[in-house]
């Protein structure tokens, strides 16, 4: 058996659960840091950790070129080479591909690429797409899909829609011939391969007979309700364990954003963890988790911070800005982030002036951090089955 999804309280459309995978139970709805060539960049995993990060993104396009599928494997995988022992996501690459428009061939079989790093030529395919994410030992691995572009007419969405479908079979097919059983326990900060498994908690999920890599399908179909109905449907019929939202955040209004993940979700089981591929801002991940969507993840907290913008209760922060030279107070305090119990805006704003790395460091602490509180807050109110609370983002949820 593969991972396992929980549903332990519903508010609304909203609800709140538990992914078990073999790494260790995920609490949902949940925001997955992206740490797209095995680092968050910036953060370190120990502090990732005491942020209460249980689940990562890993970047399979950025890892294949860099180190190399088979130099992961050889260290022992994607948890062991990152020292990372909670659950990993991996995504397939085809969202990185499909953003190499210009150096990218789609046909039948696969994509051919120009890496974005030397040039050189490479050929994936949903076989190996999969076979790579079965060699990084992801808990949960992504069928190969193709993302389309925005705006699109019907006749491409649709062309691209069959093509995701029939892709996503031969991922199944190939995953079901080589998943890999992933061991349950968690491995310690110290992960040098003569260390002896820690005993079994409370937060590891399966015993090693049951634990199994998981594979998601990716419903596709533009921006057209029928397409994305028939997608889901399609795709459901193949009975994978979760279902992504892909193709979404490529340039369409936020407004249209919305309306194909509500028209999409009508058409996915509710047993299932549904995942929302590429967003948002700290006010969509909540709308989208009012939606009933599980899972989500975006570069935005980290990326926004190395550019000096910071998200916090009363709103956007550009610390880069002038005014905060002489501002003695708290980054945000309502937020109780290492950095908001420690330095001050004035500080923050002088390690980006002076262009200091400790600045993109604590900038992406702080972004994380403010992530993490808005899911754990949200999860509080669902739990509490309080929709209005959960509605205005209230800060009352205790800290893990």
């Amino acid at each position: 058996m593969s991972v396992q999804f929980e549903i332990e309280a519903v508010s609304g459309s909203a609800r709140a659960g538990r992914l078990l995978t073999p790494h260790g139970a995920v609490e949902t709805p949940v925001f997955m840091p992206v740490g797209t060539l095995a680092s968050v960049k910036g953060v370190p995993q120990e502090t990732l950790e005491d942020l209460g990060v249980q689940i990562l993104l890993g970047n399979t396009y950025h890892l294949y070129l860099r180190p190399g599928i088979e130099q992961v494997e050889r260290l022992g995988g994607l948890h062991r080479f990152m020292a990372w022992p909670r659950a990993i996501l991996t995504d397939s690459g085809g969202f990185q591909v499909f953003s190499l428009s210009e150096l990218r061939k789609v046909t039948e079989e696969g994509v051919r690429f120009r890496s974005h790093l030397d040039g050189s030529t490479h050929f994936l395919t949903p076989e190996s797409a999969i076979a790579a994410q079965i060699k990084l030992g992801a808990d949960v691995v992504m069928a190969f899909d193709e993302c389309t572009e925005y705006p699109v007419d019907r006749a491409r969405a649709l062309a691209s829609m069959e093509l995701t479908l029939r892709w996503a079979g031969r991922s199944k097919t190939y995953f079901e011939q080589h998943k890999q059983e992933v061991p349950w326990q968690h491995e310690s900060r110290a992960t040098s391969s003569t260390r002896e498994p820690k005993a079994r908690d409370e937060s590891s999920a399966h015993s090693s007979e049951d634990s199994t890599q998981a594979l998601f399908g990716i419903v596709q179909g533009g921006m057209d309700h029928e397409l994305r109905k028939e997608s889901a449907q399609r795709t459901t019929e193949m009975e994978f364990p979760g279902y992504a939202i892909g193709g979404l955040s490529v340039g369409e209004p936020r407004a249209l954003t919305r309306e194909i993940v509500e028209a999409t979700l009508e058409h996915l089981p509710a047993d299932k963890p549904r995942y929302l591929m590429g967003v948002g801002t700290p006010e969509e991940i909540v709308e989208y988790a009012t939606l009933g969507i599980d899972m989500m993840d975006c570069v935005l907290p980290t990326r926004a911070a190395r550019h000096g913008l910071l998200f916090t209760s009363e709103g956007k922060i550009s610390i880069k800005q002038a005014r905060y030279i002489t501002d003695n107070t708290p980054l945000d305090a309502d937020c109780g982030c290492m950095v908001c119990a420690r330095y001050s805006r004035a500080y923050l704003r002088h390690l980006y002036a002076s262009n200091e790395l400790l600045a993109q460091t604590l900038n992406t602490i702080h972004n994380l951090s403010f992530y993490l509180d808005t899911m754990r807050r949200v999860r509080h109110s669902i739990a509490l089955g309080d929709r209005a609370r959960f509605l205005s983002g209230v800060r009352s949820a205790p800290k893990p």
